[in-house]
């Protein structure tokens, strides 16, 4: 989106789910207690001395008849979220205005229902065959996630997943406003959905960057990521007529890729602060403008570190800061859906988030890092959203009465 102002997108509907509980009273609820949802690991048959966020119920919830050919956990969590705060229904009254093939759905994941084929690897017969083989086109594959949001609320619009590690929430955002923007569609469904399996709590703790303890983003001690998992949706459609003051709109989105490595940020985050600085350009705002920061803050020395860095350069101390990853874990593909919507609350209700489990800040980082909820009046938001390979996303939120483009 670098390079123009975007068009404000209302987002007239948003839920979430994570460890904090589900939908927004919930979450609302945990975030003002400055509460973490993280607990000792005792996931599946995982045996490892960490800490994640699991969301309770979704292994028993059951998906409706008509979509059984696609359950798995993952998209168990996604209908489950779904079905908060009215969402569906909302979603399915804007198909009534627009028609079923003008809202999109785009969608961020990184493993989508890997679990299910983990599972079905255990069940080999004498001859290597699976005794259960997993669904692909149902779980495994990502593109399942979409045409499962899709067909549970009756969409026929383009529909598309984006699996950039832990900016795929964030991404999603931008690849909406461009196709509203383009006429294709005139609203859309975003958000990510990433749920709790093997591949990442074994892949993570290989690359040594899973934490024993809860994770304490940005603390002078931290000592690596907690796992959680989430699923987050919001409704984007252009403003109609005179919004309320606490409506919130999507701003502007920033892009970048700086490559520097497979796995580790560019050390003094130089890619973060491109998406940064690409996001207020695209809301036609400068960083005196943001009332808040969420910080991406996954609770690794680099990460943290070069997020740090880039923020520094960018706000200095002139802006409150503070990653929410000490309350729901690193929700992965998830986190820059679930983050966007903790913006949104933010907005609303006039509460820079604290960061449950940091103590004391990195001697390093001159930041206004925000360990306790603070009740303030907000007005634009920014949340960043950092992947592996460095593909970068950062998100800007205001309310419908704060400045800024219209």
């Amino acid at each position: 989106m670098e390079g123009r102002i975007l068009q404000a997108l209302h987002l007239s509907c948003f839920t979430a789910a994570s460890c904090l509980g589900a939908g927004l009273e919930a979450t609302l609820k945990a975030l003002a207690a400055n509460r973490s949802g993280l607990a000792r690991c005792a996931f599946e048959t995982v045996a490892l001395a960490t800490h994640v966020g699991e969301v309770a119920g979704v292994d028993d919830y059951r998906l409706p008849f008509d979509l059984a050919d696609y359950d798995c956990r993952n998209n168990r969590l996604a209908v489950l979220t779904l079905e908060q705060d009215g969402f569906a229904e909302t979603v399915r009254a804007a198909a009534q205005r627009y028609g079923a093939a003008r809202v999109g759905v785009f969608l961020g994941t990184s493993t989508a229902g890997i679990l299910e084929t983990e599972q079905a690897y255990r069940q080999l017969d004498e001859a290597g065959a699976f005794v259960a083989p997993p669904v692909y086109e149902g779980s495994h594959t990502p593109y399942a996630l979409a045409d499962v949001v899709a067909r549970h609320l009756g969409l026929s619009g383009p529909a598309f997943v984006v699996s950039t590690a832990c900016s795929s929430g964030a991404k999603v955002f931008a690849s909406a406003a461009r196709l509203i923007g383009a006429g294709l569609i005139d609203a859309a469904v975003v958000g990510g959905v990433d749920s709790l399996c093997l591949t990442t709590l074994y892949g993570f703790n290989s690359l040594e960057l899973v934490s024993p303890e809860p994770c304490r983003p940005y603390d002078s001690e931290r000592r690596g990521i907690s796992i959680g998992e989430a699923a987050a949706f919001a409704l984007l459609e252009r403003p109609a007529g005179e919004l309320p003051p606490d409506a919130v709109l999507l701003a502007g989105v920033g892009e970048s890729s700086d490559a520097y490595h497979m796995s580790s940020p560019h050390p003094e985050g130089r890619g973060a602060e491109a998406a940064m600085r690409a996001a207020l350009v695209s809301a036609g705002l400068s960083p005196a403008d943001v009332d808040y920061l969420n910080l991406h803050g996954t609770a690794t020395p680099s990460n943290d570190a070069a997020e740090g860095q880039a923020v520094m350069r960018l706000f200095g101390r002139d802006v409150p800061a503070s990653s929410t990853k000490g309350a729901t874990g690193h929700t992965l593909g998830a986190a820059g859906a679930l983050e966007v919507v903790i913006g949104a609350l933010a907005l609303k209700h006039g509460l820079i988030p604290g960061s449950p489990g940091s103590r004391a800040l990195d001697a390093a980082l001159d930041l206004d890092y925000v360990f306790t909820p603070r009740a303030q009046a907000l007005g634009v938001v920014m949340s960043n959203s950092f992947g592996f390979g460095g593909s970068n996303a950062s998100v800007v939120l205001r309310r419908a009465d704060a400045k800024g483009h219209a």
